[in-house]
């Protein structure tokens, strides 16, 4: 092949891979509408979206352990019990937060874990990091007393949710152990599995889980595994392998324009000018926090 049509493939490529991360930014920001429409209890709602989403990824899980000549037993299960119990109690919080405020609100706060892995990754701070946190931390205090005027409802909501980020946050810092598995899947199904367990496991301390759900919920329910679990997370896995990380932090932080949308178009929601303020501040510290800073 020549290199004009090497070139004109790697164009093609990467068209392709940008195309994939958009999707799995809508995927995944489809999450908070499915949450607000759904009027299940959230330990319920969690449990039911990663249950389900384990058992479809199952068949995968299984395929990978075979395609790397593993067994389950070989696999060190122990050390997807702690990260899938951080996930579980993510998305119980994030689910809890997102109904109290609003569906932009909601996405935007939960997706500001770029602020808070330098602090969670042990990996030593840069100025950058510590500028960009700063700028960002600033952005949700002011969007906190913002709301906090509008309603207390809602401010609850918006600490709810980034008590929920931190939780997102120290997962994934701790999901940094599966670097050495052959591949992501033999880590994160296990990890749903865990998760699931978890949240069925305090789900009678909150509600009664053995009762006749509506059609409609079970639809919200399979929505969340489906759409934005498996679909979503799935696109952003392969984005990470062949894009740089940068690229898709920043993009992941899009999610909250999608939901925002969304919300206005099937919701009614309309964000009030606070919002918008606290959001370029926010997207600013994450972009100077996650910007690559050349070593001395």
């Amino acid at each position: 092949m020549s290199c004009r049509g090497s070139a004109t493939m790697r164009g093609v490529m990467s068209v392709y891979r940008l195309l994939i991360l958009v999707f799995g930014i809508y995927c995944c920001s489809t999450a908070v509408i499915f949450i607000k429409l759904s009027d299940t209890h959230p330990v319920v709602v969690a449990a039911g979206r990663l249950l389900l989403a384990a058992a479809i990824l199952t068949p995968v899980w299984l395929r990978s352990l075979r395609a790397h000549n593993q067994s389950w037993r070989s696999v060190r299960l122990g050390r997807t019990i702690v990260p899938g119990i951080l996930l579980g109690v993510h998305f119980i919080t994030w689910i809890l937060g997102a109904r109290m405020t609003a569906a932009a609100n909601a996405s935007l706060i939960v997706n500001m874990v770029p602020l808070a892995m330098p602090f969670l990754a042990r990996d030593g701070l840069r100025r950058n990091e510590i500028i960009g946190t700063a700028i960002g931390v600033a952005g949700i205090m002011f969007l906190g007393t913002a709301d906090f005027h509008i309603g207390r409802n809602t401010f609850l909501g918006d600490l709810i949710c980034f008590v929920s980020m931190l939780f997102l946050a120290c997962y994934l810092a701790m999901s940094r152990r599966s670097r050495d598995v052959a591949n992501i899947w033999i880590f994160i199904v296990p990890v749903y599995a865990v998760a699931a367990l978890f949240c069925l496991a305090v789900t009678p301390f909150f509600v009664n889980p053995i009762q006749a759900y509506p059609p409609r919920e079970l639809l919200m329910i399979a929505g969340l595994a489906i759409v934005p679990t498996i679909l979503g997370h799935s696109s952003l896995l392969y984005c990470m392998k062949h894009l740089r990380s940068q690229v898709v932090a920043i993009g992941t932080l899009g999610q909250f324009i999608f939901a925002g949308i969304m919300a206005f178009l099937i919701l009614n929601e309309v964000p009030g000018w606070p919002f918008y303020l606290a959001s370029a501040l926010l997207l600013t510290g994450a972009i100077i926090a996650i910007r690559v800073t050349p070593e001395p």
